[in-house]
């Protein structure tokens, strides 16, 4: 069977991909620019990771030899059920289930084997939050959405609550139109950010963003972000709440995104109660699994200081 772009979109779609789509493999030069610019005003923070490899992040056929087309492909994760927020401690909605980076990774190479099937001169190669590739601008140019004033990639039908995962290959498929920008006028994000880490539309300081600081900071909280968290102890999603665009999102029907009954029970008291075996126990497949039990402690403690509500 000869593969078409619409045989593989269909095949995502029954993998339970929310979209899919294709972009030609190339150089990706303003993004280059971009990139270079925010590395350079040292923008990344503590994700010194993002300064390894610039030139292989902005070009696929530098990371893989042939590669001819992007395809991207996002997943909902918008959930049915929102964990209860009054007299609670509150985590981003991506990390209610499994770690996202096993599903995904499962489903990807569940469409790179429909892709490659026998024909052993085909060739695949996907990515989920691993490797020098810039998940969100190759959404873009895939057609999946764009990138939006809160840098996250929104699409126009459903939103932004999606998880991002690449797969490059040697295949030559017809590229899908890159999607337009529909931000406009609209600055509720900017302007909901409680510690102003949106300082600029399509560009975000990653030490002011809770996420960034309750995920990713190593070092205690500074104060003056400690007094505005909301009650976040892990992640935020404050900017996505207030899109307009996710107003269309649409509840997912993956049973591996579904919280565990135990937190779904949490509240204040609990988390503060929170001993090392039940972290375990509630978060070994978890994302959060990956900051470890003292720096949750830690955002929890936090977060029960914090002057903000």
């Amino acid at each position: 069977m000869e593969l078409s772009g619409q045989i593989i979109k269909t095949k995502a779609l029954e993998l339970g991909f929310s979209y899919c789509g294709f972009a030609k493999a190339k150089q990706l030069e303003q993004d280059r620019d971009f990139f270079t610019s925010y590395l350079n005003e040292n923008r990344n923070a503590g994700l010194h990771y993002l300064e390894r490899n610039p030139d292989i992040r902005t070009d696929p056929q530098l990371l893989i030899k042939g590669t001819q087309t992007v395809i991207g492909l996002l997943l909902n994760y918008y959930p049915a059920e929102i964990l209860p927020e009054e007299d609670n401690f509150i985590i981003s909605k991506y990390a209610y289930g499994k770690d996202y980076h096993k599903v995904l990774k499962e489903r990807s190479q569940a469409l790179i084997r429909f892709i490659c099937g026998e024909n052993k001169d085909v060739k695949a190669k996907a990515f989920v939050d691993s490797g020098p590739v810039l998940e969100k601008a190759w959404g873009r140019y895939c057609g999946l959405g764009w990138t939006g004033k809160n840098t996250l990639l929104i699409n126009p039908e459903r939103g932004s609550f999606h998880f991002i995962a690449i797969i490059l290959t040697n295949l030559k498929l017809e590229p899908d139109l890159p999607e337009g920008d529909h931000c406009g006028t609209c600055h509720r994000c900017m302007d909901s950010c409680p510690t102003g880490a949106l300082e600029v539309p399509y560009v975000l300081n990653p030490s002011k963003c809770i996420a960034y600081l309750t995920i990713h900071g190593k070092e205690n909280i500074p104060e003056e972000f400690a007094n505005n968290l909301h009650n976040r102890i892990y992640g935020c999603d404050i900017c996505q709440d207030v899109c307009p665009y996710n107003q269309f999102a649409e509840m997912h029907t993956l049973p591996e995104f579904l919280p565990p009954e135990r937190l779904k029970m949490m509240r204040k008291k609990d988390w503060l109660q929170l001993s090392s075996e039940e972290f375990n126990y509630l978060f070994k497949e978890s994302a959060i699994y990956r900051i470890g039990y003292e720096k949750l402690l830690n955002n929890i403690q936090d977060a029960a200081k914090s002057h903000s509500e």
